[in-house]
C-alpha cells in the first residue's frame, strides 16, 4: 500500500471510528417473536432510522439490517449533513487529493458506519451495512472496502455484499479472512445454493416479496406464496447443503417482508429481517402464539396460473437442477478458483445460464423501469434471477445515487 492510500485509510478509520460504549438495553418480551425464536428463528428490523427501530424493539430482536435505499431516507432527513461536511473538511485538511467519485465514495463510507454505529450504540447487536453500488463489480474495491467496514466494529459489523461474478468470488476471500458477509440480493434456491458451496458466507437472502410482485405486474397469477416457495426451497436447500458439506454454514435471511402474515408464514426459517411497518403488523394481528407454526416441510402451491405465458419461467427460481448442482461441484474443485476473476466466473457460467452480460444500456433500461423487472422485454435466454437481482442493484444505485447528490452538494 502506498503511503497516500494509507494515509487516507488512517484519516477515513479515525473519522468511522467510535467506541462502543454501555449496556445493553432491557426491553419487554414479545410473545409472538418469542414463539419465532422458539421454532428457531432469529428476527432482525430492516431499518437505518433509529427513532423506528426504539419504537418495536422487544427483547427477542438480535440484529439489524440496512441498505442503500434506508440509509439515503437517512441522509435526506439532514441528520447527516454535520458528518458530511465534517469528512469533507478533514479530508481536505489533511492534504489529501481525490477526485470526485472518490471523495464521494469515501464520504459515503463514513455515512454509512456512522448510521450503523447509531443502531449499534443504541442496542448493542449486529447489523449489516452495505457497500455502495459502484464497486459491486469490482472485485479489488469489494474486498476494499468490505476489510475497512469490518475493522471499523469488527464486533458488530457484517458487511452486505451484493450478488455479482465479483461479489461471490469477493466473499470467498473475506470469510477466509474471518470477515461476516451478509450476501444479498439473491433471489432463487440455485443463487444461494452456488454461494453456501463457493464460500459459506454468514447468510443468504431471499427477496421474497418482490418476487410476490413480479407475479401480479405481469398479471400471471395471484402472487401468493411465491417469494415464500422459493424461501422455502433454499432453506431446505441450505439444510441439505450443510448437512452433507461440513464447510456449508450459511443461513437464510427472508428479506423483502411486506406484511405479518408473510411473518407468520414463514416461522422456522432461519433468519427474518422485517422492517418496522410489517413487523408491527405482526405484533398486532391478534394471532395467538400457538397458531405460529412452521412451514419449511410443507408443500406450496404459489398463485400463479399455469395457463400464463410466463408460467413456465417461474419454476426455475426454486428448483436446483441436477446439471447446476454439477456446476459447482466442478467449480468448487476448480484449483484455478482462488486467483479467478469475475470475468472468468461469468463466462464459465453461462453454460447455466447464470450472469447474464447486461450492456450498459440494457441497466439503464433496467434501472429506468424500477425495482421489478419488465419480463415481455427480455428473451427467455435471460433467467428470471439474474433480472431480479439486477433490477434489485440498479434500485439501490438510483437510491445510492440520490444520497451522493446530497454529499457532491457539499463539495460546491
Amino acid at each position: 500500500m502506498d503511503t497516500v492510500s494509507q494515509k487516507l485509510e488512517e484519516v477515513m478509520h479515525g473519522l468511522a471510528f467510535e467506541k462502543i460504549e454501555g449496556e445493553s438495553p432491557r426491553s419487554e418480551s414479545d410473545p409472538l417473536l418469542a414463539r419465532l425464536k422458539a421454532l428457531g428463528t432469529e428476527v432482525w428490523i430492516d431499518t437505518g432510522e433509529l427513532e423506528k427501530a426504539q419504537a418495536i424493539w422487544k427483547d427477542e430482536l438480535t440484529a439489524l439490517t440496512t441498505n442503500n435505499t434506508l440509509a439515503n431516507q437517512v441522509v435526506q432527513s439532514g441528520i447527516m449533513d454535520k458528518v458530511i461536511e465534517d469528512t469533507i473538511h478533514k479530508i481536505k485538511q489533511e492534504g489529501l487529493e481525490l477526485s470526485e467519485e472518490e471523495m464521494i465514495l469515501e464520504v459515503g463510507f463514513v455515512i454509512n458506519c456512522k448510521i450503523a454505529l447509531r443502531l449499534v450504540q443504541a442496542f448493542k447487536v449486529k447489523v449489516s451495512v452495505e457497500l455502495h453500488p459502484a464497486v459491486s463489480r469490482s472485485l479489488e474495491r469489494t474486498l476494499h472496502f468490505g476489510r475497512r467496514y469490518f475493522k471499523v466494529c469488527p464486533e458488530y459489523f457484517t458487511v452486505k455484499v451484493p450478488l455479482t461474478p465479483e461479489g461471490y468470488l469477493a466473499i470467498r476471500t473475506l470469510r477466509q479472512e474471518g470477515v461476516p458477509i451478509n450476501f444479498t440480493l439473491g433471489f432463487s434456491v440455485r443463487q444461494n445454493y452456488l454461494a453456501a458451496r463457493l464460500a459459506s458466507p454468514d447468510f443468504v437472502n431471499v427477496f421474497l416479496g418482490r418476487l410476490n410482485q413480479v407475479v401480479m405486474d405481469h398479471k400471471a397469477g395471484t402472487g401468493e406464496l411465491v417469494g415464500e416457495k422459493v424461501t422455502l426451497a433454499t432453506q431446505q436447500a441450505l439444510r441439505s447443503a450443510r448437512d452433507k458439506h461440513e464447510e456449508v454454514s450459511s443461513r437464510l435471511i427472508a428479506a423483502s417482508i411486506r406484511n405479518g402474515e408473510q411473518v407468520a408464514f414463514l416461522a422456522g426459517l432461519d433468519v427474518l429481517t422485517i422492517p418496522p411497518a410489517a413487523m408491527k403488523d405482526f405484533q398486532d394481528s391478534g394471532k395467538s402464539a400457538e397458531q405460529v407454526v412452521s412451514h419449511i416441510d410443507d408443500a406450496i402451491d404459489p398463485g400463479i396460473d399455469p395457463q400464463h405465458s410466463l408460467a413456465k419461467r417461474f419454476p426455475e427460481l426454486w428448483e436446483l437442477s441436477d446439471e447446476f448442482e454439477n456446476f459447482v461441484n466442478s467449480l468448487v474443485s476448480n484449483p484455478q478458483l482462488d486467483s479467478m476473476q469475475g470475468e472468468e466466473l461469468a463466462e464459465l457460467a453461462s453454460g447455466v445460464n447464470l450472469f447474464h452480460p447486461f450492456s450498459e444500456d440494457n441497466l439503464k433500461k433496467i434501472q429506468d423501469h424500477g425495482k421489478i423487472p419488465d419480463l415481455f422485454a427480455w428473451p427467455e435466454s435471460v433467467a428470471i434471477d439474474d433480472l431480479m437481482t439486477q433490477s434489485a442493484l440498479q434500485s439501490f444505485t438510483k437510491d445510492q445515487n440520490a444520497l451522493d447528490e446530497r454529499i457532491r452538494s457539499f463539495l460546491k
